[in-house]
């Protein structure tokens, strides 16, 4: 029998505004520990160097990373031109230089090729999986590793600022799995004068912002006290993107023991993913077909 993990049986988001130098992984622990969570989890990596807006899942919560992790995202960055390093950013190692330097007008027309449906290769040192290794760790090892390139979707990406010679910055908004080190990287390539990114800020990322967010400061001053809590942003918040319906105390109960439950539906149509909700929380997401919800998760929360 598997040991039962300890902590407090709570569901919602904590959003916190992530630091420089400190990875995903840890800054979830930390706010499980501040929290005496249960569960939790994140939607969405962050880079150890980037910082902005990370959006910790608690308890039931963690059922609704999905649909966060897939809506857009917004980014603010700024790129050094004029060397490409083996990282991409900051932190690898200089491999190429050049002493071109594009004006405004020659970098703007050059987005252009980076916005829509794009074709983009992760970084080398990233946590993409190779025969079930991560890239990184291959290619800290010493190994020659090859990456294929996937879809992305960008639906902005625009200069800011010029703030010198060597450096842009710019800001992105694009859809799931996107790698602002590539971006950096594929431009200088476009424009012949090599880049990468210097830094780097998660501005939003779906319903979340990180000006809504707590610094690891605060979340430390306020951990294991009720005020945290307060804190604690609705499990709801993670399905904006989904079709609301409501059901009666009978649907919920259908759904929440996994059978279809009746469902009032207006603005759906037959096969829509949609979550139902009850006295304001979620009961389930699903299936809509035909005046009821099949459901595929369910959600268990306390009763308000």
């Amino acid at each position: 029998m598997g040991r039962t993990r300890k902590g407090r049986d709570i569901s919602g988001w904590l959003i916190v505004d992530k630091p420089a130098g400190m990875t995903s992984t840890a800054v979830v622990n930390k706010v499980r520990w501040a929290l005496q969570a249960k569960k939790a989890g994140h939607a969405g990596t962050l880079d150890p160097d980037a910082t902005g807006v990370l959006a910790v899942a608690l308890g039931e919560a963690t059922k609704t990373v999905p649909y966060v992790t897939d809506a857009l995202k917004a980014y603010a960055f700024t790129i050094r031109l004029g060397e490409a390093t083996n990282t991409d950013d900051a932190e690898g190692e200089v491999i190429a230089t050049s002493d071109l330097r594009p004006d405004d007008e020659t970098i703007k027309s050059a987005l252009g090729a980076f916005v829509g449906e794009i074709q983009q290769v992760p970084p080398k040192y990233s946590a993409v999986k190779i025969d079930g290794q991560r890239a990184y760790k291959l290619s800290r090892a010493g190994e020659d590793v090859t990456l294929e390139a996937r879809p992305l979707w960008v639906e902005e990406l625009v200069v800011t600022d010029r703030p010198d010679h060597d450096h842009v910055t710019l800001e992105m908004t694009c859809g799931k799995g996107g790698y602002v080190r590539s971006i950096a990287r594929d431009l200088g390539a476009a424009l012949g004068c090599h880049a990468h990114v210097r830094n780097l800020r998660r501005l939003w990322s779906g319903p979340f912002d990180a000006d809504d967010g707590l610094d690891l400061q605060q979340v430390e001053e306020l951990a294991r006290t009720p005020e945290l809590d307060t804190h604690i942003k609705p499990l709801e918040m993670g399905l904006e993107d989904l079709p609301e319906l409501r059901c009666t105390a009978d649907g919920a109960a259908r759904l929440r023991n996994g059978n279809p439950g009746m469902v009032i539906a207006t603005d759906v149509e037959y096969g829509d993913e949609c979550w139902a909700s009850h006295d304001g929380q979620a009961v389930a997401v699903g299936i809509y077909k035909a005046g009821q919800l099949h459901p595929s998760r369910v959600f268990n929360q306390p009763a308000s």
